[in-house]
């Protein structure tokens, strides 16, 4: 079972090991995969896995020996699930992997935004401490999470574990989700609207889809408070760009704190790489060795399911 892995240096950039996977079968492990290499590389794969590289209709029509498409993430806009099922090829994904991880990442936007203590240790270091004549300085309000209000849309496992770290903060939780199963007596469901003019932070969690696709628009962040902030680690495109960039330089909201875009990397003239009070990092909040090595685990659990019969994680 010849199985080729076309984009895998984000997952495993050489601190963690692709044996396990080896062991079920020849493996062909690319870094990257560009469009002229895809089907060279994948012509003759049964077993293909992927990351950001895309698995089109016409891509998959063009691999006769394909019998199994893996996506080394929990989102799985990439692949064609259509296209797959009507060829009886399965495709997985891995969930819930990077679930602490991207929490932690999260309420670490919040807290720059809130705290600045990168920015503040920035200016310590070029050396405006010293130059001071009191003992303490602040560049930026030093806002106090306790007592505020955090609206989360979107409650699976990556909102609830957002849920639970702002609640040990003190804040107040409320959640507007297509579905609410269980949720914790600390959380208030409401909808969306009174989510939007009621929360002091709104954070993202919900996946791409049809309906969800630039779901911060503008009618919603006028809905905010100027005094709230935006925060997003799910996907890039659930915000619409531009009207967000307009709404931070005009000063109707406080701030963002985004991990991901609508095209990554981004052009240089997205609008949000200048805007005000944007903080954005590279689409990393993932990317601890921690949840890199259970996403690797479950990789390769999911080939060896295929293999023995029994696919796990199916998604199409």
């Amino acid at each position: 079972m010849r199985i080729v892995v076309l984009d895998g240096f984000t997952l495993n950039p050489g601190d963690l090991t692709w044996d396990a996977l080896r062991e079920l079968g020849p493996a062909e492990i690319y870094d990257r995969s560009g469009p002229a290499e895809l089907l060279p590389r994948a012509a003759f794969a049964e077993v293909l896995l992927t990351n950001k590289t895309l698995l089109d209709r016409q891509t998959i029509g063009k691999l006769p020996q394909l019998r199994y498409i893996g996506v080394l993430a929990t989102g799985t806009n990439v692949v064609d699930l259509e296209a797959a099922r009507e060829r009886a090829i399965p495709v997985t994904n891995v969930p819930a992997y990077g679930t602490a991880s991207v929490a932690q990442a999260t309420l670490a936007l919040l807290l720059e935004l809130t705290n600045g203590v990168g920015h503040h240790a920035q200016t310590v270091r070029s050396g405006r401490w010293s130059q001071q004549p009191d003992f303490c300085y602040w560049e930026q309000p030093l806002i106090e999470l306790s007592g505020l209000s955090l609206g989360i849309i979107g409650f699976g496992r990556i909102g609830r574990a957002m849920a639970n770290l702002a609640h040990a903060l003190g804040m107040n939780i409320l959640v507007s989700t297509s579905a609410l199963k269980s949720p914790p007596a600390f959380v208030r469901p409401v909808d969306l609207e009174t989510l939007f003019r009621q929360s002091d932070v709104v954070t993202l969690h919900c996946p791409l889809t049809p309906e969800t696709k630039e779901l911060v628009n503008a009618q919603r962040l006028s809905w905010m408070k100027p005094t709230s902030f935006l925060l997003n680690t799910s996907r890039g495109a659930l915000i619409d760009e531009p009207v967000l960039a307009e709404a931070l330089n005009a000063g109707r909201i406080a701030g963002a704190g985004l991990d991901v875009l609508s095209q990554e990397p981004p052009l240089p003239e997205n609008p949000l790489l200048q805007a005000r009070n944007c903080l954005i990092t590279p689409h990393c909040a993932w990317g601890t060795r921690a949840a890199r090595q259970r996403l690797m685990k479950v990789a390769v659990e999911n080939v060896r399911a295929f293999l023995n019969g029994h696919p796990q994680n199916v998604v199409n």
